[in-house]
Formats: structure tokens, sequence, C-alpha cells
């Protein structure tokens, strides 16, 4: 779909979290990297936003890609760990400086008193790193500053235990495919795969 430029924000995705006691809550990411081997997706966010709490206390996720103009669309469910902290500061510093300004200033899904208030937030962490206020006359998107990243921000990775592909078809007789495998925890943090065993569904 990205290659195609078929639609905006092809990389997309609804993800669906859950709390302990079954509360689901979705929203959407944009899906930064799919790694085949060993199979996972790549999203970054804030670590203290509802979706991060949420995979802290339940780390399991289902990921939903819907491209309508290709009449495609992949589903994705497994365990989430987070990215190792080198993959996460590496994505942090290709973001614009803006961006990472913001990253500092906004406690995602907390609430604040006002729009006027955010922005004085982002304003204070624009000023703390040397940097023009966001949206300002002198705030050049080329600029170089160094801004790290904050500790609660940072990558995630989906692990495809399940993986569902469904293609249109003619008389809403559509294609749907459905690939399940074992992950094992290992000791580094990451899974042991087992094999793929695909099964074809009805739509």
């Amino acid at each position: 779909a990205v290659a195609a430029r078929s639609q905006p924000n092809a990389n997309s995705m609804v993800l669906a979290t859950s709390t302990p006691d079954g509360r689901p809550s979705a929203r959407v990411v944009l899906c930064k990297d799919i790694v085949a081997q060993p199979g996972f997706v790549v999203f970054y966010t804030n670590y203290l936003s509802a979706k991060g709490r949420a995979l802290e206390r339940n780390p399991r996720a289902a990921a939903v890609m819907h491209w309508d103009a290709l009449h495609r669309q992949v589903r994705i469910e497994g365990p989430v760990t987070r990215a190792p902290e080198a993959d996460s500061d590496a994505y942090f510093a290709t973001r614009a400086w803006a961006s990472r300004v913001a990253a500092w200033a906004s406690r995602q899904s907390e609430p604040i008193a006002s729009r006027r208030a955010l922005l004085e937030s982002v304003a204070e962490s624009a000023r703390r790193f040397g940097a023009p206020v966001p949206g300002s006359s002198d705030a050049d998107d080329t600029l170089e500053i160094e801004i790290p990243r904050p500790p609660h921000w940072g990558g995630y990775r989906l692990w495809a235990e399940a993986v569902e592909l469904w293609a249109e078809g003619q008389a809403r007789v559509h294609d749907r495919a459905l690939w399940e495998r074992t992950l094992t925890a290992s000791a580094d943090g990451d899974f042991l795969a087992g094999s793929w065993v695909a099964t074809r569904l009805q739509p």
C-alpha cells in the first residue's frame, strides 16, 4: 500500500488493547517497521499514555490495517514488548525537531486546563532545548537541533501470533486466510516462534 501510494497514511493501523478486566480500547497509530523475521510490527508512542498503561498491565494487542483503494486488509494479534532503547533512540532522532519538542511537552492522555496551557508547555520545552517555539516565525523545519528522547517515549513490538489476510471478492465472496503459530518467551525478552499453520476461512 505504501509503495503503491494508493491512499494517504497507508501505514496507519488501528491498535486495540484491553485492561486486565476486559475493557477494550482502540486508536490509530502508525506502523513504522515490519520485521518479517522473527515476525513483528513496530509502533512508537508515549509509554505513559492510556495505551502504554494498558500494555503494561496486559501486554497483548490486536491491530488492523485496511486499505480501501486496494480492497485488502490484514489483522495481527499477539503479545507486545518494548523495543530496545537503542531502536527507540535511533527512530526518535529521525523525527522533526518540533515533534521531538512535543514529545517532551505532552503528558499524553492526561487532562489539561486549556489549549493555551498545552501551547505554553510546548514553548517551555522548546526553550529548555534552545529551540524556537514550534509554529513561530523563526521555527525553520530544517533546523538541526539535538533533542534527546524522553524516557517516557519509545517503541513497542507487536509480535505476530496470528495473522489474517483478507482480499475483497466479487458478490462478497471474499478471500480470507489465517496463519497461526506458537510464541514462547525467551530469556532475552523476545520470543521463540514455532512454525506457521495456515487455515482458509469462509468469508
